[in-house]
């Protein structure tokens, strides 16, 4: 394995850890409203992505054709932030509202095929096939389960964060920097919150206070390590290591909230892991075809 690699199979799974604390976080801030988790996951971020690019003297301009591309991404990016910090607030395990939102690269294709016109072959439809089976086992969609709605919510965060993905793709495609839209991304959203905060805000603690920022700062360490991830290393080649979040995740739920995930919500980690590796070796096959 080279050095390049292996850096990027690091700061991947650096990435990972920090996205489960994150989400740990979030959890902890307790019973805010999840706009207001929101806001604060944000800000942090858009007051260090504006630090990133004051240091690094990138220019604060982007090209006037990107801009419904830029918005389209903000939106999704929002609505993927909103539906997991909702799962994460009210589903009883963690790692089920963690493997959710990691449904978003299997979602992530579907829209690169919308938006970027790439193709689909019988395998990847069959893969994508598996991975919906794989949630819906999470889900356990039925009129008996009082969490089904939380679920939802989560897996709807992750066909937000897939779309947003496929627009962050298809805007480095057209040369916007990475920094500039985690920015742009993270006003836009702050911006969004502040109308559902006036309606419904909630004071919070000051220990709330801290794991609001506590998430703020963990979520851009998880932004910042895998942008530089993808630096070093094709995703082809390294992605599969990003699941690591769900191991995390799970720790982290059983040792701070007791979470023990159920027999079905762990036949559907083992599906959506399990079609994970397969498109990670497909993807790595056919690249070197």
């Amino acid at each position: 394995m080279n050095k390049q690699k292996y850096k990027g199979i690091i700061l991947i799974i650096t990435s990972a850890l920090c996205f489960a604390l994150m989400n740990a976080f979030v959890r902890l801030a307790g019973d805010l409203p999840t706009h207001e988790k929101a806001f604060f996951r944000n800000f942090v971020a858009f007051i260090i992505a504006f630090a990133v690019l004051i240091r690094s003297r990138d220019s604060f301009h982007f090209q006037k054709k990107n801009l419904p591309l830029l918005i389209g991404r903000s939106l999704a990016g929002t609505v993927g932030i909103l539906g997991n910090f909702y799962a994460l607030s009210h589903l009883s395990s963690l790692g089920d509202a963690s493997i959710l939102n990691k449904m978003s690269p299997f979602f992530a294709v579907i829209f690169s095929v919308l938006l970027l016109r790439e193709k689909l072959k019988l395998p990847q439809i069959l893969i994508l096939t598996g991975a919906f089976i794989g949630a819906m086992f999470v889900v356990n969609p039925t009129f008996q389960n009082a969490e089904l709605f939380p679920s939802l919510c989560g897996l709807m965060g992750g066909i937000g964060a897939g779309a947003a993905y496929a627009m962050v793709r298809a805007l480095g495609l057209r040369g916007e920097k990475g920094s500039f839209i985690v920015l742009f991304f993270s006003g836009f959203s702050c911006l969004a919150m502040i109308p559902f905060m006036f309606f419904e805000f909630k004071m919070f603690t000051p220990v709330q206070l801290v794991f609001l920022l506590l998430a703020g700062l963990a979520a851009a360490g998880g932004q910042f390590t895998i942008t530089a991830a993808y630096t070093f290393a094709p995703a082809r080649e390294i992605s599969i290591y990003d699941y690591s979040q769900i191991i995390f995740s799970s720790l982290l739920g059983f040792f701070l909230f007791d979470n023990i995930p159920d027999a079905m919500s762990l036949l559907g980690y083992c599906v959506i892991i399990t079609m994970a590796f397969v498109m990670f070796f497909y993807n790595n096959k056919k690249a070197d075809n």
